[in-house]
């Protein structure tokens, strides 16, 4: 420890710097596939998670990126649902359940050019549409909850 002490004191010499590169050119390349496999890791493990938010697979996480992607996976799911609740068996697939996804697919559409739109605006308009966009969707989604039995 009185070592450590006393080389934090000494001078940073042109002599000491030649040889911490030395040091360093030596070492590196033992380091670097550690280096480069722990980034893969971390950079996986965050596209996951990532995804998990969205409620995607990780493969499908290129499409949603963006300020707005969080709406257009919303949108992607909804319309998956849609598609579930237009075909499905037992109750579900009425004709009161295809009368609403014929209704709901062209305001989704709608939403998703909106979302597209509001991209490009300036940000506080944008959050602002964001915000009136994700109420329209919350209103969808638990209509389609509802008629999928989910919520009572």
């Amino acid at each position: 420890m009185a070592e450590a002490a006393r080389a934090a004191r000494k001078p940073f010499t042109a002599a000491r710097a030649k040889r911490m590169i030395g040091v360093s050119k030596a070492v590196a390349p033992l380091l670097a596939p550690y280096a480069l496999a722990a980034a893969g890791v971390a950079r996986s493990r965050w596209d996951a998670y990532r995804a998990g938010r969205l409620g995607v697979e990780p493969g499908q996480l290129s499409q949603y990126t963006g300020p707005g992607g969080a709406l257009h996976a919303r949108l992607s799911r909804i319309a998956e649902a849609l598609q579930e609740l237009e075909t499905g068996t037992g109750s579900r697939g009425t004709e009161d359940d295809r009368a609403f996804v014929a209704q709901v697919r062209p305001r989704l559409a709608d939403l998703a050019i909106a979302v597209r739109a509001a991209g490009q605006m300036p940000t506080p308009r944008r959050r602002t549409a964001y915000r009136a966009i994700g109420g329209e969707l919350d209103r969808v989604e638990v209509e389609l909850l509802t008629r999928l039995g989910v919520i009572g």
